[in-house]
């Protein structure tokens, strides 16, 4: 697949082929439809989020169509359009199970603990805990448009997360 790919901090990116991403048992695989861009994004080219390995793919505003389901995933089919909060939780931890997600001890998030959606898919871990359905009258580019902006929302909203 293409992607966005910085092999050192603050300096220019280059787009390149990288492996297509597999889904972990309990994660899917997003084809990319749109991708916000974030101030976030510019913190983690310039090196400072110490989550982000060499050579890194950056994004984390992203909305999409489900490509592969892992195994252990029983909410989410290929072909279901979706988008994600920029933390998201495991849903097994303490933290998570007090509905704390976005302070999950074991935490993701794409674009900067893992590659992100600056490519052509993302992989998107713990699925079933994380991803959010789009209704088919959003647009994938305002759902991307929402981003980090959303976390808040959509973990303090009842029976949402």
């Amino acid at each position: 697949m293409k992607a966005v790919v910085f092999e050192q901090f603050s300096t220019p990116p280059t787009i390149q082929q990288v492996p297509d991403p597999t889904p972990e048992p309990h994660g899917v695989v997003v084809k990319v439809m749109a991708n916000g861009v974030c101030r976030s994004d510019w913190h983690g080219w310039m090196g400072h989020d110490p989550d982000i390995r060499l050579p890194h793919v950056p994004g984390h505003e992203l909305s999409g169509v489900v490509e592969a389901v892992g195994k252990d995933v029983t909410k989410w089919r290929v072909g279901d359009r979706v988008t994600v909060p920029f933390v998201g939780g495991c849903g097994t931890c303490p933290e998570c199970n007090a509905g704390h997600h976005q302070v999950c001890d074991s935490q993701f998030q794409p674009g900067f603990t893992h590659w992100g959606s600056f490519a052509e898919y993302v992989g998107i871990y713990y699925a079933d805990v994380n991803l959010v359905a789009l209704p088919d009258t959003l647009a994938f580019d305002t759902a991307a448009s929402l981003g980090c902006r959303f976390v808040t929302s959509f973990r303090g909203a009842p029976g949402m997360a």
